[in-house]
């Protein structure tokens, strides 16, 4: 079965994992290329200054100062590079001129016959035309346990709201936010002083697990899809600076 991934350049948790994936696909499955969207937190119609700035408003100083040096080792370390990591593995990236779901990209996604798309922190929104260039579908990976927290930073909410469990969901991606059947689900226990950032290294290896354990469900063809039913859902979106301060005075910690 023929894969292709959708990612982005994310600098912090993303290339080791997906080179855990790459090392451990199930057997007559490949991964024949690869698409990778810019991190691009606050969208791309702002400069980076705006960004900076933004990101201090809402998270702090200290938070800015801390990832602003994470992201910085990132650029010399080839472990946290994701294009590097598929370099590794000979994966072709695709370079794409227009957004995602333009004819142009779609024609040149379709040249690689994938037969399953796979997205892993994708951050553009996906039309059904690109959807139904892959026969098998499209598979997302979120950090929650659907319905419940669709949307945007599910591990901020999740210790926000002072849950003692989370999870990872792997989906068929449709129209909807989240919304679709799913394939996967694998829950995670949330211990009393957990930070953000224990929490995602940990749902992104389970998280990668999980991707592996649809694969093969969708290669052996029998499988039973789970709901993901509106009328259960929440849905959260990126967090207020009243959000980060409730977080911090509940004793939450992002690392």
């Amino acid at each position: 079965m023929k894969i292709t991934i959708l990612t982005q350049s994310d600098p912090f948790y993303l290339a080791e994992n997906i080179n855990y994936l790459l090392n451990n696909l199930p057997e007559h499955s490949n991964v024949v290329s690869t698409v990778v969207f810019d991190v691009s937190p606050f969208g791309k119609k702002e400069s980076f200054v705006q960004k900076a700035k933004r990101t201090i408003k809402i998270f702090g100083f200290t938070f800015f100062v801390h990832y602003g040096f994470k992201f910085v080792f990132s650029k010399i370390n080839p472990k946290k590079s994701v294009k590097k990591i598929l370099k590794k593995h000979n994966i072709p990236i695709i370079q794409l001129e227009k957004s995602v779901n333009h004819t142009q990209s779609l024609e040149t996604i379709k040249s690689y016959n994938p037969d399953l798309f796979i997205s892993i922190a994708g951050n553009q929104i996906f039309k059904q035309s690109l959807i139904d260039l892959a026969p098998k579908g499209c598979l997302n990976l979120h950090s929650a346990l659907l319905p419940k927290y669709r949307g945007l930073m599910p591990s901020f909410w999740v210790l926000k709201n002072n849950e003692n469990k989370t999870g990872v969901s792997v989906f068929f991606v449709d129209k909807g936010i989240d919304s679709g059947p799913i394939l996967v689900q694998k829950e995670l226990s949330i211990s009393q002083n957990m930070t953000q950032e224990e929490l995602i290294k940990k749902s992104k290896k389970i998280g990668m697990n999980a991707i592996i354990e649809a694969i093969e469900l969708i290669q052996k063809g029998n499988f039973e899809l789970i709901p993901n039913p509106d009328e259960e859902k929440s849905y959260y979106s990126f967090p207020t600076k009243k959000d980060i301060k409730i977080f911090y005075k509940s004793g939450k910690r992002f690392y």
